[in-house]
């Protein structure tokens, strides 16, 4: 293992930072349209179904069973083999993509139906839903596209493009949320329509970087190609795998479709928050070992196969334990500073805060999962992550069906939205917990020393900044009341104070950069 993981993370983080940036100012642009309305739920509705498959079939099975295939063929034959793996893999999926796409359009009543059984009864949701999911639904053929040249790029150490292509579509969105829907009398569908432009986008930008590596043929059907075929084998049971955590997430969109108007886009606008942290270090250090992962299978080396995994666990608790501490004590600040705009008002503010409170709890749990779930892929283990995400997703439903179904139906609860974020977080927690115990009982992964002193001085720090952040903060009332500049000021200086004395509480505590380094 070498500091060449650290500085491809370095590379991807930062450029996975701005696409977070660019895609927060999309936000507030869209909050301040939109609002908690019935259009914004509608128009999340439509964005999330695209984008719920997407991690289902593009960024989820297909990429985890994508990238150790190209990673084998690199290592072990010629760029002609590789090439050609690529162009069979990209005709193949474009033309069941291609299939899947026109049913989409086609079916959307009845896919809206499926996702958001609620918005039938509610205030016309239902059918602007449907009218923008026909444009949004395409965004699915195309980024999945983008997410196989993504795949090619990383197999081959060039992180920094894909990580970008992400910041284009933040670009086109912000454009038109700012500058073009606003003059139109259903602005969502323009949105929608943006959705489509930066899938095209996103594809064309890819193009010339896999053209540089002397990788790209003309896409073909080749089901007969061993390579293709074993990718499909692979995905098979990855989509089962990657569909829990959808189904989770598509479980609490379909509860929340039957609360108040405003509780999909609180929901919506609390994850946004998440996975800010999430994506910015989280999925850029996943990103990054998967490709490095699978060399080391593929070059028999289980020792630095470990090792890095072991490395990748103790940079995450020592970056993201504060980061969820962070989430849940700066809730109401973060909330009203992004998003507090416009015609998203005091009450959305509050009931969004409630939202990300819960979300905090699992933030740890979604980022063992992301560095976790690559110990299997890399070595084209698809079967056991499904055993794992069908019992963290039992214990969502369960947990659903125990406490929040019927608190909601009895109307007990002020926030019901917050509780299925909070279940949501509990069944993450679940699944990074049984997928460490595999592979510490299949000898894969080996712990390093020191990891019960890190957790200690990690703990320590954490608390220490809580106490200096929840000093500073004070209460929602006041933030509230700020204007949009001296919240912004506001945050910054919390944000700052707060990494300011973790990092020096972590110090005192015992732990140098040394520690952390690969």
């Amino acid at each position: 293992m070498s500091g060449a993981i650290f500085k491809s993370t370095t590379v991807v983080g930062l450029t996975t930072l701005l696409s977070r940036i660019t895609g927060m100012l999309r936000d507030v642009a869209q909050a301040q349209l939109f609002g908690g309305g019935p259009m914004a739920d509608a128009f999340l509705v439509a964005y999330k179904i695209p984008n719920f498959l997407r991690r289902l079939f593009a960024e989820g099975a297909f990429s985890q069973s994508f990238v150790p295939v190209v990673t084998e063929f690199k290592h072990q034959r010629d760029v002609a083999a590789v090439r050609e793996l690529v162009s069979g893999a990209a005709g193949t999926l474009g033309i069941a993509l291609f299939v899947v796409t026109v049913i989409g359009v086609v079916a959307a009543p009845v896919i809206i139906w499926a996702f958001a059984p609620g918005f039938q009864t509610q205030g016309g949701r239902y059918e602007l839903a449907v009218e923008m999911l026909r444009w949004t639904f395409p965004y699915l053929f195309f980024i999945s596209l983008t997410a196989l040249a993504s795949g090619v790029l990383n197999s081959y150490s060039s992180f920094g493009p894909p990580a970008f292509t992400q910041v284009l579509m933040n670009l086109v969105m912000i454009v038109a949320a700012m500058w073009i829907a606003p003059h139109y009398a259903n602005p969502g569908l323009v949105l929608s329509i943006a959705v489509f432009i930066s899938g095209v986008i996103q594809v064309a930008f890819q193009i010339p970087f896999v053209m540089r590596l002397r990788l790209l043929g003309w896409p073909r059907w080749r089901w007969d190609h061993d390579g293709v075929r074993r990718v499909a084998r692979l995905m098979g049971p990855g989509i089962l795998g990657s569909s829990m955590a959808q189904v989770s997430l598509l479980l609490d969109t379909q509860i929340a479709s039957f609360l108040v108007t405003g509780s999909v886009t609180w929901m919506y606008f609390a994850d946004r928050l998440m996975e800010f942290p999430l994506g910015v270090f989280s999925i850029a250090l996943a990103t990054v070992i998967l490709p490095n992962l699978s060399g080391h299978h593929a070059a028999d080396a289980p020792e630095r196969f470990s090792a890095t995994l072991d490395w990748a666990l103790r940079l995450v608790l020592v970056m993201v334990m504060p980061a969820a501490v962070a989430l849940f004590v700066l809730a109401g600040p973060l909330t009203a500073t992004f998003f507090g705009h416009g015609r998203f008002t005091a009450h959305d503010v509050t009931m969004s805060s409630y939202a990300l409170m819960a979300y905090s709890f699992g933030l740890l749990g979604f980022s063992f999962v992301k560095m976790l779930a690559p110990g299997y892929f890399a070595r084209q283990d698809t079967r056991t992550p499904v055993r794992v995400g069908f019992v963290s997703l039992g214990v969502n439903i369960g947990l659903n069906i125990a406490i929040v179904a019927p608190l909601v139906y009895f109307k007990k609860l002020p926030a019901p939205h917050a509780f299925l974020a909070l279940s949501t977080g509990i069944s993450a927690c679940t699944n990074a917990y049984l997928l460490h115990r595999g592979l510490r009982k299949s000898g894969v992964l080996k712990a390093g020393v020191g990891w019960a002193r890190l957790l200690a001085r990690v703990a320590f720090a954490s608390a220490v900044m809580a106490l200096a952040l929840w000093w500073l903060s004070g209460d929602l009332d006041r933030w509230l009341a700020m204007r949009t500049l001296e919240r912004a000021l506001q945050t910054l200086v919390c944000v700052m104070s707060g990494a300011v004395v973790y990092f020096a509480a972590l110090f005192l505590a015992g732990t140098r950069p040394a520690d952390l380094r690969p």
